[in-house]
């Protein structure tokens, strides 16, 4: 694996380099942190603005970043990742957003045994910006893109079925004028659509929940997805708030209230991103389908 950043701009490597001491100052037990992605190809966007559907949009390329720990429990890792992740955005000049994944050595290393995608990949392309020199990784077994087709295919199946069928509940709902319980099931379809574009990508069930994650996620698949919540639009980030919202205060909060207009907004927005997301998903799985 690759081990050196010099090709980056000078600012990356700065942001890297605190990130890492960052990670091994909270997590002492980290064996590994892995850039992978866009940043590890050389291949990021560093600013892009542009017109989408007559909406001023903008993309800018995240750090992805493996860090893979032993002796502590995987969810507790996240949770300070998660942590570390709001430390750096409160730093006026970290503008370049942060993806964290994390996983146990040991199942890193079962993983790239089994030729598991995902993490093949990330060897294969990924670099080095810290190892504690305790493990060594395993080698990946050779892909067979038929296989994996075969599951991208079943996950896009399985999760895309999910959705039309929490758009239906959706609707129901509507239709009965519950607009809070109908943002609930939009919320779920939004949550199913971009497990789903990850899933196609990856090959991997993530264990992030956090819905404005999973778009930020999403949108190095596809520039075409930043324009469906643009960020940079006062409605867009009020309506997306109220899908974050709804998935616990549309249950538990008397209190949270949408309104009719609110789901007359939300719903083509949430059948575009379903579309783009069939669209993106059903040319990775045909790509892996001709590689050899």
């Amino acid at each position: 694996m690759k081990d050196s950043i010099d090709f980056l701009p000078g600012y990356a490597r700065e942001d890297l380099k605190r990130i890492v001491e960052s990670v091994l100052e909270k997590i002492p037990t980290c064996e590994m942190i892995i850039l992978y992605g866009s940043y590890a190809r050389g291949n990021f966007v560093e600013y892009d603005e542009r017109l989408e559907f007559g909406i001023p949009t903008f993309f800018m390329s995240d750090y992805d970043l493996l860090v893979i720990t032993s002796g502590i429990n995987v969810k507790e890792a996240g949770k300070i990742l998660d942590d570390i992740d709001r430390e750096y955005y409160k730093r006026p000049r970290n503008q370049v957003p942060v993806q964290f994944i994390n996983e146990d050595i040991k199942k890193f290393n079962s993983d790239l045994s089994e030729g598991r995608y995902f993490y093949a990949t990330i060897k294969r392309e990924g670099i080095m910006l810290y190892d504690s020199k305790k493990y060594k990784l395993e080698r990946s077994r050779k892909l067979n893109y038929q296989e994996i087709a075969q599951q991208a295919q079943e996950y896009f199946n399985d999760k895309m079925n999910r959705v039309n069928e929490f758009l239906i509940d959706a609707q129901s709902a509507f239709k009965r004028k519950s607009y809070t319980q109908s943002s609930f099931y939009l919320h779920q379809s939004c949550e199913n659509l971009f497990y789903t574009i990850n899933l196609v990508h990856t090959l991997d069930n993530g264990k992030q929940h956090n819905l404005q994650k999973l778009f930020r996620a999403t949108r190095n698949y596809s520039p075409e997805l930043a324009a469906i919540f643009s960020f940079n639009k006062e409605e867009d980030k009020r309506l997306f708030e109220i899908l974050k919202r709804a998935y616990v205060e549309a249950r538990y909060n008397p209190d949270f209230v949408v309104t009719q207009e609110d789901i007359d907004a939300l719903f083509p927005k949430v059948e575009k991103l379903r579309d783009v997301v069939s669209e993106v998903c059903k040319a990775q799985i045909e790509s892996y389908r001709e590689m050899k």
